[in-house]
């Protein structure tokens, strides 16, 4: 079963699922009844069970995009980073966190070389001591359909459980710290809360026997259901930004100075200390900041909306 869901670090909800079979006809149990309408979702739903599941996922994106679902990431595990799959995705306007699976077969692009993730591990140079973050890279993994290359930072972090071991994350969202990707990546596990509850509680695969697909899928919604009340009830009653306007007045009260504003104080600020150290006039003060402004890039005044200094 391949599941989409969406999670705010709080709450994860189950968004869109295909229940898969395989490719290979005679690798199927049961195939296609052909008495099955065409026009149908139940066929729909049985044609889509037997594509690749990298295809599956892009139709699961299209479907929560579809449903107006926003998200800025997408966490997956390694069954999934493949350097095309990660250029597919960006074409969604989706960034990609996810785990890294060294292979023969996947190579990626660095200082002008092409090289294994273990040979990229090699090649850099690691933190001393017991780091938990050994080494980073920045690398290119692919071209996207209009010709320009996809950049990506590549993390290796040690691996707890085996001492002597690494694992690798990758990231296209370069503005990121090592800290953050790791944080980001570590709200992927609520997917695996998610499985477990489901199946430890919620019956799901256990509550009724069959062959049926649409009675299988059938299942999985009611299940799906069920959990989506259950984390709804549980938001509402345990976060606390469900309490009342207290949250927006927090908000309100840690909120930051604006961007203009935290300018003005600066140039203020400039303004005092200048007299103080300097003999100069509020006249010959107003040309230099005027100038100053002048030269500033285009998008950074209309931040401001600022077209000369005030004294």
């Amino acid at each position: 079963m391949l599941t989409l869901g969406w999670s705010d670090g709080n709450t994860f909800l189950p968004v869109a699922f295909s229940l898969l079979s395989s490719e290979k006809q005679r690798n199927r149990l049961c195939g296609i009844d052909p008495r099955v309408d065409k026009r149908s979702n139940g066929y729909r739903r049985r044609m889509e069970s037997i594509k690749k599941s990298t295809e599956v996922m892009f139709d699961l994106l299209s479907q929560a995009r579809d449903y107006g679902i926003q998200a800025r990431y997408l966490l997956f595990d390694s069954w999934f980073s493949f350097p095309s799959v990660i250029c597919k995705v960006r074409e969604h306007r989706l960034h990609v966190i996810c785990m890294l699976k060294s292979m023969k077969t996947v190579h990626y692009s660095y200082k002008g070389e092409t090289m294994t993730l273990n040979k990229l591990y090699e090649e850099l140079l690691k933190k001393p001591g017991r780091a938990k973050i050994l080494a980073n890279a920045l690398v290119q993994i692919g071209i996207d359909s209009e010709g320009n290359p996809v950049p990506a930072r590549i993390l290796f972090v040690s691996d707890r459980n085996r001492s002597k071991k690494w694992l690798a994350l990758l990231s296209t969202d370069l503005e990121l710290t090592d800290e953050e990707i790791i944080q980001i990546y570590g709200k992927r596990w609520d997917i695996e809360v998610f499985f477990k509850t489901t199946k430890s509680f919620l019956n799901l695969a256990k509550e009724f026997q069959g062959r049926s697909y649409d009675s299988m899928v059938a299942h999985t919604s009611i299940v799906f259901c069920r959990y989506i009340m259950l984390a709804l009830e549980n938001r509402e009653n345990k976060d606390p930004r469900t309490l009342g306007n207290l949250f927006y007045l927090c908000c309100d009260e840690l909120k930051d100075i604006s961007f203009a504003e935290a300018f003005q104080l600066i140039l203020t600020i400039l303004k005092n200390t200048l007299r103080k150290h300097l003999t100069i006039t509020d006249n010959a003060f107003n040309d230099l900041i005027n100038n100053f402004i002048t030269c500033l890039p285009a998008f950074l005044k209309g931040r401001l909306q600022l077209s000369s200094c005030e004294s």
